[in-house]
């Protein structure tokens, strides 16, 4: 007689990534725990690490994040927001400066230069990361973002799967379920991407130069309802550290998913989107 198996319930995660994974009665899931945190997490994926599970701590003053603001916005800043990351108008993105860069990781500020959110990215192995030290292949390799609070609640998801040639972002809530696309539309001239969700395109990313530091969110009807611009970080730092920053203003509320893809794009317009060539879309 067969012995019966554990009935389903949450267990300790036998992978060790999560401490907690969900038992179906038959076999183990994608669903995991960690704090009374859940989110997915495949049961054959790479391991997570530690620095996986950190917020990035921004390192930039009020003031200099201000000056981001008034440089970008001409003006002191916008309309006041709601403090997190998808009611603020306005958010500065600043990424850690690094000579070489084998982590992204992004802190995210309000117009008036207080922390809101961190970007990390994760579920890279000691395998891959020495590959991205020792060669530039960074546009061939799967990256996985994790878009946070302050208090480590996952907000969104970001997975950009490895490309040949034209980029594809996936957008996922903190439970791992998909809320849309953002996919590269074109590789000559001026970099496009669209705003896709179940099949339909709501909206595009527009780079304004070919060198694609500028861009301008439309949506279906062409109308811009956000622009990215990038504050220039000095010309030493541009030649020998890979850090860029953003200035990201939202023209009016925006309903979801139009709202996360719109913050999914402005958080991952580097890390994500670009991912070649400094400099180059």
């Amino acid at each position: 007689m067969s012995p019966t198996p554990p009935a389903a319930a949450w267990y300790p995660d036998p992978t060790g990534r999560f401490q907690q994974r969900y038992w179906d009665g038959a076999q183990w899931t994608d669903n995991v725990a960690t704090n009374g945190q859940t989110s997915l997490d495949p049961v054959g994926g790479a391991p997570r690490s530690l620095a996986d599970d950190t917020v990035p701590v921004g390192t930039d003053s009020a003031s200099r994040v201000q000056q981001q603001v008034a440089k970008a916005t001409g003006a002191a800043g916008g309309t006041a927001g709601g403090g997190s990351l998808f009611t603020e108008p306005i958010l500065v993105v600043n990424q850690k400066a690094k000579l070489i860069e084998l982590t992204n990781q992004y802190a995210v500020y309000d117009q008036a230069g207080n922390q809101i959110a961190g970007v990390q990215e994760v579920g890279q192995s000691t395998a891959k990361k020495a590959l991205r030290l020792l060669s530039n292949v960074d546009q061939f390799l799967t990256h996985k973002l994790e878009i946070k609070d302050l208090n480590g609640t996952v907000l969104l998801q970001l997975t950009r799967p490895a490309k040949i040639m034209k980029s594809t972002l996936v957008v996922s809530g903190p439970q791992g379920h998909e809320i849309g696309k953002i996919v590269q539309q074109n590789m000559i001239g001026k970099i496009r991407f669209g705003l896709e969700a179940g099949g339909e395109q709501l909206g595009s990313i527009n780079a304004e130069n070919w060198r694609a530091w500028n861009f301008s969110i439309a949506d279906a009807s062409g109308a811009e309802i956000a622009r990215i611009t990038k504050t220039w970080e000095g010309f030493a730092k541009t030649m020998f550290t890979t850090a860029d920053n953003y200035v990201v203003q939202i023209h009016r509320p925006l309903e979801e998913p139009l709202r996360s893809l719109v913050v999914a794009a402005a958080l991952s317009v580097d890390t994500a989107l670009k991912q070649d060539a400094r400099g180059l879309g």
